[in-house]
């Protein structure tokens, strides 16, 4: 496992690393998260991303069981949570659900310290931009979020170029603490975001990249090829709205040809793809996400396979997919 820093920042973080999307409370119990943490952990992952709104506030609940059952010196990892959608979505939610308000926000950190059980969160981001609210009062809730000790650094998750920068500049103007990453979804059908519309920021103002679904959801396995497997993440009942993209014919047909690529490197087709995100230099860590430790420790074999991903079997691999990307 290589370790890279948070763009900018001084922070180190795997080159690979451990989300609990979908899998937290609804696939994995604390029992399972508590051995795929220990796994990862084992393999070199320092890095566990979280987020308010999944699981409805329950992936923070079996993580932060699972840190406690592990009894990790709180040096050893760096753990993150997202705020936008809020937990109350009924009733008198109002300055609670789909905003980044000082209110919202200032409050939104206590409630993820304690279901977490930290003092701190290492990594905090505003998950979606907030069109009502001034990206101004946003970058002001988030720095006091920094300054009053509740979180190390903040950022964005599938914010705009235009809107990083402008956040970017407030904080300058102000002296305040500047965001430090963003987390945009990146994979082999879904590039243009990562690699052209983020393009100056990196250097312009030392932007991190901690990309989510290096597999497109499970698409990058080849499982739905044959339709939606019974207890795959597609059949989940509030994960309907995945089905469509996992059952595109030309995209799977498009993994189905990445088959022989992976074969001639020793690997799978989801070790590949998950190679091919992690080859980027841009790339902070890529998030992984497992429901079984089986499929975690399949996940890091891609590790074997980055060295690999030489310019010719890059071609190789964008003949086949970059006709198919956004």
């Amino acid at each position: 496992m290589q370790y890279r820093r948070l763009g900018h920042s001084g922070l180190q973080v795997s080159e690979l690393s451990l989300g609990s999307w979908v899998t937290y409370h609804n696939q994995v119990d604390v029992k399972a998260a508590t051995e795929m943490l220990a796994a990862a952990m084992d393999a070199g992952v320092n890095f566990f991303d979280n987020a308010e709104v999944y699981a409805t506030g329950q992936s923070e609940v079996v993580m932060g069981e699972a840190f406690r059952a592990l009894k990790w010196p709180r040096p050893n990892y760096v753990v993150s949570t997202k705020f936008f959608w809020g937990l109350d979505r009924e009733g008198h939610a109002t300055n609670r659900k789909d905003t980044l308000n000082r209110k919202y926000l200032l409050q939104a950190i206590d409630g993820s310290l304690s279901r977490m059980g930290l003092d701190f969160i290492d990594l905090v981001y505003c998950h979606r931009p907030d069109p009502a609210t001034t990206i101004e009062e946003t970058v002001w809730a988030m720095s006091d979020m920094i300054s009053r000790g509740k979180a190390l650094y903040w950022g964005t998750s599938e914010w705009s170029a235009a809107e990083i920068r402008a956040a970017w500049d407030i904080a300058e103007r102000h002296h305040l603490h500047k965001p430090v990453m963003e987390q945009p979804q990146y994979h082999l059908f879904h590039r243009r975001r990562v690699e052209q519309e983020y393009a100056r920021l990196y250097e312009d103002v030392g932007l991190g990249l901690t990309t989510w679904s290096p597999l497109a959801s499970g698409l990058l396995t080849g499982k739905y090829r044959s339709g939606i497997p019974a207890d795959s993440r597609g059949a989940l009942q509030n994960m309907g709205f995945l089905v469509k993209g996992l059952t595109d014919a030309a995209k799977n047909a498009a993994v189905a040809q990445l088959e022989p690529i992976a074969r001639d490197l020793g690997g799978s087709v989801a070790q590949l793809a998950i190679a091919w995100v992690n080859r980027n230099p841009r790339v902070s860590t890529v998030i992984l996400g497992a429901s079984r430790i089986e499929q975690l420790r399949d996940n890091l074999g891609a590790l074997a396979l980055t060295p690999k991903l030489t310019p010719e079997v890059l071609e190789r691999i964008d003949a086949v997919t970059k006709p198919l990307a956004d």
